[in-house]
């Protein structure tokens, strides 16, 4: 069992005998002082801020504004509990929340939709699959999003909050719902480009010099397009739901919009099983390599071993030491030996290259 593998295990046996709906964080402790920032917009208006005070939040349930509250930071359980109180969401969705080992999924409450999305980066420090998970509500009019830690792939939606002219301005908060699963899915491309760099630059290494350390990377490579798979897959059962429009809570227009990111979501999931296909491949291709190494090693040794089978066989009936052998009292007899064994060589081997076996 992998590092990863325990480590979740361990965190999830933590909820064991526990009553349902009961707050706890399950995860890692990311930042100390969680941070709540607001976008508050109509299409002349918008107000954006930063705090860190649930209460400031509470004014904006009943607003009849389009409101993104975006929470991050998931260790304390009070600040999730209040704004579920506020917002009206299931005890068991405030549980779900601070869990961050869940499977992408979607939920209706009627009133509201839950949705749970992995966010995938890369580590710029260990060049390692960063996975976390975000949490979406989606209101009448406004979207909640819950963050694990500092950093995400929201910016270029601020910007476009940002432009008046956009349509994401004019648009209600079921737009803004699917901007944010449509921007956590082009993520995905950006992530599947580097791992087909890694794949290519794994490819020419496994032609040119297969190591062991070649073969630790494509089983590294493997173990992060497992994880890929486990938060690609149930993504598209979330945005089937959605594209079915039985929610009351996501308009006629957005349809169009879902349809275009389920489109998106099934070219992922494609690219990743190719991905994985092919690094099956490169471990059978790792495996043929180092028996085609083998086999020319064995092939030069065998060709060497049989070049000096004749010639120990000279060197042995000239080593018995009879008394009575005529070439031993020869004045040229060493030399005469000698030419043999060369020409005996110089022979074999012309024939074995002629015959391409060197």
């Amino acid at each position: 069992m992998g590092r990863m593998a325990r480590k979740l295990i361990h965190k999830s046996s933590r909820k064991a005998g526990q009553s349902p709906g009961t707050l706890l964080h399950i995860g890692a402790k990311q930042i100390e002082t969680p941070r709540i920032s607001i976008f508050d917009y109509g299409a002349r208006q918008l107000n954006e801020r930063k705090t860190a005070s649930v209460e400031e939040c509470l004014a904006f349930r009943e607003s009849p504004t389009v409101t993104w509250l975006n929470v991050i930071g998931l260790h304390n359980p009070e600040i999730v509990s209040k704004i579920g109180l506020c917002f009206g969401m299931h005890p068991l969705v405030q549980e779900d929340i601070l869990n961050t080992n869940q499977r992408p999924k979607i939920e209706d409450y009627e009133d509201y939709l839950y949705t749970v999305v992995k966010m995938l980066s890369y580590d710029e420090k260990t060049n390692e699959l960063d996975i976390e998970q975000v949490s979406l509500i989606l209101g009448k009019n406004f979207v909640i999003t819950f963050q694990e830690k500092e950093g995400d792939v929201f910016n270029p939606l601020r910007e476009r909050l940002k432009n008046p002219e956009g349509k994401t301005r004019k648009a209600g908060a079921d737009y803004l719902y699917y901007a944010l699963l449509d921007t956590i899915v082009d993520s995905y491309f950006i992530i599947l480009e580097k791992i087909g760099e890694k794949i290519e630059a794994l490819e020419e290494a496994l032609v040119k010099h297969p190591r062991n350390e070649t073969l630790q990377e494509i089983h590294a490579l493997k173990r992060e397009m497992i994880y890929l798979r486990k938060s690609v897959w149930p993504l598209r059962e979330v945005v089937s739901t959605l594209e079915r429009g039985e929610s009351k809570l996501i308009s006629k227009p957005t349809m169009v919009y879902l349809r275009d990111a389920y489109d998106h979501t099934i070219q992922v999931i494609d690219t990743v099983e190719t991905f994985r296909d092919m690094l099956s491949g490169m471990v059978d291709l790792y495996l043929s390599s180092l028996s085609n190494r083998m086999n020319e090693v064995m092939k030069v040794l065998t060709v060497i071993a049989t070049i000096f089978i004749p010639l120990t066989f000279i060197a042995g009936v000239y080593g018995m030491n009879f008394k009575y052998m005529p070439e031993l009292s020869h004045p040229l007899g060493y030399f005469a030996v000698w030419g043999v064994m060369l020409v005996v060589a110089g022979t074999m081997f012309l024939y074995f290259r002629k015959k391409k076996w060197l």
